[in-house]
Formats: structure tokens, C-alpha cells, sequence
């Protein structure tokens, strides 16, 4: 297929080439009219005339600048979509206004994984994600406790929210075609966070800090609480003082953060 561009592989670009895709996209983001919607990474911005035709407003962040004069001529006249050209993991998006409610993007892999994590309690109006993922990413953030995929990224999003849709992706879909398979996951906001999240995220990361150690050791390896203290805690949670961080289940991580605080 002949592009209008050509991919930056420093930026690990893959644009979304088949329009066949947005039809799961807008059943599993539940477009509606009224949305606003944030997209990250526009690229060629299929998605984002998709979206742009289908809800109120859209906010489109694209890191690479060459591709802004392909994206002024795809969406045309619309003027319902605001383009912002950086990083978006160093952007203040939540100084969009109007505040999105919805967070629907083919993400770029390499910040795939940062983009949700902060998202979760730094973007506190969006109450839906739909997004392109890598197949493991989408698989890990609602992983199961107790298996290889689950880790501080699970128990966040598992805390957060509660998984709504699944849908594999071919590689097909995507010029050039990345060499991992790919899924459409979403999800919707079941907990809304206020100033614990900081302190509950510091827990959770250390304690998968060093898997192959105790839970208390890695939090006191990561410099959070001593062995002891974390240890006492634990007791208090009923589990025994050589369990590792993979054993508990997010409401139990949770609840570990609040007796540690």
C-alpha cells in the first residue's frame, strides 16, 4: 500500500490503514454524540475522521510534526477536532477543555502502557479507554493475580476500572505491519481517585520492584517502609511475611498502601 508519508522508524510508527477496524472501535468506545473525546497518536488520522464525524469533539495529540500538513487535508473542514503536536507524556492534557470523557487511540507501543498508568488519576473525567495496544499490554493490565502477566500496571487498572471489551487485531491492519500481534481493549472508570493515588501507585510499584523477592523485602529494597513495619502490615492483611506481591489480589495492594500510609 502507497502512504502519503513515510513512517518514522525512529518513532516506531504503524499507521492504522484499515477502516474495517473502526466499526469494533466505535461499538466498544460507545460513541455517542455527545462525546469529547482524546486521541493520542493520530498518525494518518483514519481514527480521527472516524471520530470526528461520529462525536462533538476531538482532541488529537501526534508527536511527529511532518505529518500535520497530511492530517489539515484528511480532516478537511471539520472543526470540531483540535490538533496538538508533542509528547503527550509531557503535555498537560488535563488542560484540555473542554475535559475529554473518553480516551480512544491507536497508541503509540512505547508509551502505551505510561499513557494509561497516568491517565488513571491524572485525566479523572475520562470515564471510558478504548485502545490499541500491543496483544500482551492489553492482556497484562487485566491480568489475573498469581500469574507471569500481573504487576503494578494490573493492580492500577484493576483498581480503577473494569474491563469491557476485547478484540484482537491483525497486523494486516497497520502499514508498515509491527512485528507483535495487537488488541482493542476497553475498559470504564469504577473508582475515582483523590490524593491517595500518588502513595498507592509508590506502594504497588515497589512492591513489584524486585519479583523475585518477598513483597516486605522488595518494599524495603525500593526504600518505601522498612522490612518490619511492612511485614506488621501484612499480618494485618492476614498474610504470611515471606508473600510475594503477585499473591495479592488490587484490593488487597490497596488496602496494603492505606496501612503502610
Amino acid at each position: 500500500m502507497n502512504l502519503p508519508v513515510v513512517p518514522n522508524r525512529e518513532l516506531g510508527q504503524h499507521f492504522l490503514v484499515d477502516e474495517n477496524i473502526l466499526g469494533v472501535v466505535g461499538r466498544l468506545a460507545e460513541l455517542d454524540g455527545d462525546d469529547v473525546v482524546l486521541e493520542v497518536g493520530a498518525g494518518l488520522g483514519v481514527l480521527t475522521t472516524y471520530l470526528a464525524d461520529r462525536v462533538s469533539r476531538v482532541c488529537a495529540v501526534e508527536l511527529d510534526r511532518a505529518l500535520e500538513p497530511h492530517l489539515r487535508t484528511q480532516l478537511g473542514e471539520r472543526g470540531n477536532v483540535e490538533l496538538v503536536f508533542g509528547d503527550a507524556l509531557r503535555l498537560p492534557l488535563h488542560e484540555v477543555d473542554p475535559a475529554p470523557g473518553k480516551l480512544v487511540a491507536n497508541l503509540p507501543y512505547q508509551i502505551a502502557t505510561p499513557l494509561v498508568a497516568e491517565s488513571l488519576g491524572g485525566l479523572p473525567a475520562i470515564r471510558l479507554w478504548c485502545v490499541m495496544v500491543q496483544r500482551e499490554v492489553a492482556d497484562r493490565f487485566f491480568a489475573p493475580a498469581g500469574t507471569k502477566s500481573y504487576g503494578a500496571v494490573s493492580v492500577l487498572v484493576r483498581l480503577t476500572a473494569v474491563r469491557t471489551g476485547l478484540h484482537p487485531v491483525a497486523r494486516s491492519c497497520f502499514v508498515p505491519p509491527p512485528n507483535v500481534d495487537s488488541a482493542l481493549v476497553a475498559f470504564r472508570r469504577t473508582r475515582d481517585w483523590g490524593v491517595e493515588l500518588p502513595s498507592v501507585r509508590a506502594v504497588v510499584q515497589a512492591a513489584f520492584a524486585h519479583r523475585r523477592k518477598t513483597l516486605a523485602n522488595s518494599l524495603a529494597l525500593a526504600g518505601v517502609v522498612d522490612r518490619e513495619r511492612a511485614v506488621t502490615a501484612l499480618t494485618e492483611l492476614g498474610r504470611p511475611a515471606d508473600v510475594r506481591a503477585e499473591a495479592l489480589e488490587p484490593e488487597d495492594h490497596l488496602r496494603l498502601a492505606e496501612l503502610l500510609a
